[in-house]
């Protein structure tokens, strides 16, 4: 572990549901919940407000809304989203050549290597300024932890939540760690934290107290090693530049058990199209082709088969997920399904073009919604195109948002980032007035940011007199 606080872990706050707050002025102060709205949905994201309430992610949407039925319920906006991910992206890549990002809205970033810190001042002055250039980029907030290690930065973070940012000194580790819940460590979930619980360790500090052989006899060998070391503030894992992605997949949980053979199998086969357009999206190829089924009782099966070299051929994806469909039974109805492709490489091997049945060469609709011609699907309700939180725009009115949709009726907010609350109207859902529109930017004109600092240069050595 370094001697200065120079690993730096950004987490932005509420992320998605704070996007949607600064693009929806009504939103803002309130409850919100981002997630899907079906009756399987769940919670992508929760306000602050929203988790005063119980909310969290990854809660069961229906079960969100027994808690918070006043909330507003949207659903995400990845591309916008991810259009925002990428210029604080770019933020932390001005600091270090080695930034390493865990999801959308998080990220460790080496501020040694990229000579924009170097003691315990320079951090703090580099985590201060990176917030201020957030919020005045993409109009949000993010927490910043510092330490001197990847682990204590990212419990930082969570210490300086929400706004906030948070320096843990060298020498200070363990005392800080000491009275912290055991479920404070990575790693420590549910299971793990009540099995320790029920051995009388609750604190990180205990678990130091029992000690490495009785957290192996506890935990096993692995997790009781790895444990001991977080107890003790060890922890020596560098930040690395690039995550090596190990597969690509998709997947489609349904509102309704779907029991029709046929239709599952129409569903396989406009996922791994789906599949595809992603590895190609990516510029990848893979081996190895995995099949997801859920069942109606919440079991899940896993099939996969190995192809003789990396694809990228829809056809070939098609057909082989269609072979491990035929190894699963799915007679009392189907709740998720998933294709995916793992094995990758950035290269494919044309002899397997062969493999496809009718011939090689089909190509992948560029547009992420269209559908092969062999895939009939049902026409979707005209309702279908008005999802609560989208944007709109209105030839009189203006730029808006579906308020929500039903009975052949929208109701849509007008307001834009930079307006204020915004009034309501509601209309036909087939109101040739009203259209599908682009996302506005929440900060009309971002500044030009000065450079990052940098360490002062040495001065030049004196020539010898004589």
């Amino acid at each position: 572990m370094r001697s200065a606080p120079t690993i730096l872990h950004l987490d932005m706050d509420a992320f998605y549901a704070s996007v949607e707050q600064a693009s929806k002025p009504s939103l803002r102060g309130k409850a919100v919940i981002v997630g899907g709205l079906g009756p399987r949905g769940v919670v992508a994201t929760a306000s602050y407000k929203a988790r005063v309430h119980g909310v969290h992610s990854a809660m069961p949407m229906s079960q969100a809304r027994r808690l918070a039925p006043n909330a507003a319920y949207l659903v995400p906006r990845f591309t916008l989203y991810r259009s925002i991910s990428d210029q604080v992206m770019a933020l932390l890549r001005a600091l270090s050549p080695l930034v390493e990002p865990l999801s959308l809205d998080e990220a460790f970033v080496d501020l040694e290597a990229g000579g924009t810190a170097w003691d315990e001042r320079s951090a703090r002055l580099v985590g201060a300024k990176l917030r201020a250039d957030i919020r005045a980029v993409t109009g949000l907030t993010g927490s910043v932890g510092l330490a001197a290690s990847k682990m204590l930065a990212k419990i930082a973070s969570e210490q300086a939540k929400p706004d906030g940012l948070v320096v843990i000194e060298p020498g200070t580790e363990r005392a800080m760690l000491e009275p912290m819940p055991v479920r404070t460590l990575p790693g420590v979930g549910p299971a793990t934290g009540d099995h320790l619980r029920r051995a009388g360790i609750h604190t990180v500090g205990e678990i130091a107290e029992a000690g490495e052989d009785e957290l192996v006899r506890l935990l096993g060998k692995a997790h009781g090693h790895a444990l001991y070391a977080m107890a003790l503030a060890r922890d020596d894992r560098p930040v690395v530049a690039e995550r090596e992605t190990k597969s690509v997949s998709v997947e489609d949980t349904y509102d309704v058990d779907i029991h029709d053979r046929v239709r599952v199998g129409l569903e396989v086969q406009r996922l791994a199209d789906r599949c595809v357009r992603r590895l190609r999206g990516a510029g990848l190829s893979g081996r190895t082709i995995v099949l997801k089924v859920r069942r109606y009782d919440f079991s899940t099966l896993t099939r996969s088969e190995t192809l003789r070299g990396p694809t990228d051929d829809p056809a070939v994806v098609r057909e082989a997920a269609a072979r491990l469909l035929d190894s699963v039974d799915t007679t009392g109805g189907v709740r998720l399904l998933g294709v995916g492709v793992s094995g990758l490489a950035d290269y494919t091997q044309e002899d397997l073009f062969a493999q496809a049945a009718g011939g090689a060469g089909e190509e992948v609709a560029e547009a992420e919604e269209s559908e092969s011609a062999s895939e009939p699907r049902p026409e979707v309700p005209v309702e279908r195109r008005w999802s609560a939180g989208h944007d709109v725009r209105h030839t009189e009115y203006g730029h808006g948002w579906v308020q929500g949709s039903g009975l052949g009726r929208v109701t849509v907010r007008f307001e834009t980032p930079g307006s204020s609350p915004g009034r309501v109207k509601t209309f036909r859902v087939d109101d040739p007035a009203l259209e599908a529109a682009d996302p506005l930017p929440l900060v009309e004109a971002p500044p030009d940011l000065p450079e990052p600092m940098r360490p002062p240069e040495e001065p030049p050595p004196r020539p010898l007199e004589g």
